[in-house]
């Protein structure tokens, strides 16, 4: 048996910036933050030559191209496992339409529990382009790369992307105080909102050119708070979560809704400096930024909403138990 822990992750500036159609442009980059909220994807050694998978169902299949889970298969089918192995993923929270870049993270640990299976040691970057290269060229999904390479290095981070493919993931330098005040100042409330994010990212993705420069003002708040926060200046963060929401709703139109804008109206008013919708938008978790001495107040203007508590992670995707050896 292995057990993998792959993050989840939030997004604190320059969504949108990952995708092809923009940085093939003018580079992209992004600031993003691994949390200690995971998941686990588990391999054994079968008795026979079958396969069976575990997520919310349960598959079993004699070959590969029989899988209905389209990440295990072409993980299974990059790393070579073409079969007697038992899968399954086991997640902290409901990841279907999380925000949390469950799906780029189901990926990532998926390629490393396989390698793993076949006692190959691969590193981040390659776990986090063949990912990429599964999610984005394979199944033609409308993703950026930011979900797969934060899940594979984990940490705070500026993720930069190239023209030419080329991905550079640098740490965000900042103190352990710097850290801890932003790790508490953040909050994640469940809206309960369930959405499928493809729909909402092929609209976002098929607009790039209209929203070009909409996301370029994005991208260009990612300089400025890795600068705000190698200074200290954390409540730099709401301020750049407040304004890339405000512009971020305008890249699709599935991306705010009524019932989101009141529940963020209601956080504002109660205390929050800023915030956002997770992921690709329409649903999942609200993020927001709130100093200490505000959070009972939006806590309670949100008290119908379930949340989340998390702290920053500074690992990546990384083998926890491996019975095999």
């Amino acid at each position: 048996m292995i057990i993998v822990r792959t993050p989840l992750r939030i997004s604190l500036a320059g969504g949108g910036s990952d995708f092809r159609g923009f940085y093939e442009r003018t580079e992209g980059c992004v600031l993003s933050a691994s949390i200690d909220k995971c998941v686990y994807t588990c391999i054994k050694r079968r008795f026979d030559d079958k396969i069976r998978v575990g997520y919310s169902i349960t598959e079993f299949a004699d070959d590969i191209d029989e899988l209905k889970h389209e990440l295990f298969r072409e993980a299974m089918r990059m790393t070579g496992v073409r079969k007697g192995v038992e899968m399954a993923t086991m997640a902290d929270i409901p990841t279907r339409g999380s925000g949390l870049g469950s799906s780029s993270t189901v990926t990532v640990g998926s390629l490393h529990a396989l390698y793993s299976y076949r006692s190959e040691l691969v590193s981040a970057d390659r776990l986090a382009r063949e990912a990429c290269e599964i999610e984005i060229n394979v199944l033609g999904k409308p993703i950026g790369k930011q979900d797969q390479y934060i899940a594979a290095f984990g940490g705070l981070k500026f993720i930069s992307f190239l023209a030419d493919e080329t991905v550079t993931v640098e740490p965000v330098n900042v103190t352990p105080e710097t850290r801890r005040v932003l790790s508490e100042n953040l909050l994640l409330f469940y809206t309960g909102v369930t959405r499928k994010a493809e729909d909402v990212l092929v609209e976002q993705k098929s607009k790039i050119g209209d929203t070009y420069e909409h996301i370029q003002a994005i991208r260009d708040q990612t300089y400025a708070l890795r600068d705000y926060l190698e200074r200290g200046e954390v409540n730099a963060v709401g301020r750049t979560l407040y304004e890339a929401w405000e512009r971020k709703k305008r890249l699709a139109s599935g991306i705010t809704s009524p019932e989101i804008d009141a529940l963020y109206e209601r956080a504002l008013n109660a205390g929050a400096i800023g915030g956002k919708i997770t992921g690709a938008g329409g649903g999942g978790f609200m993020l927001l930024y709130c100093r200490a001495a505000d959070q009972p107040g939006v806590r309670r203007a949100l008290a119908d909403l379930q949340e989340l508590p998390f702290d920053i992670d500074d690992c990546g995707s990384r083998v926890v138990y491996n019975g095999q050896r």
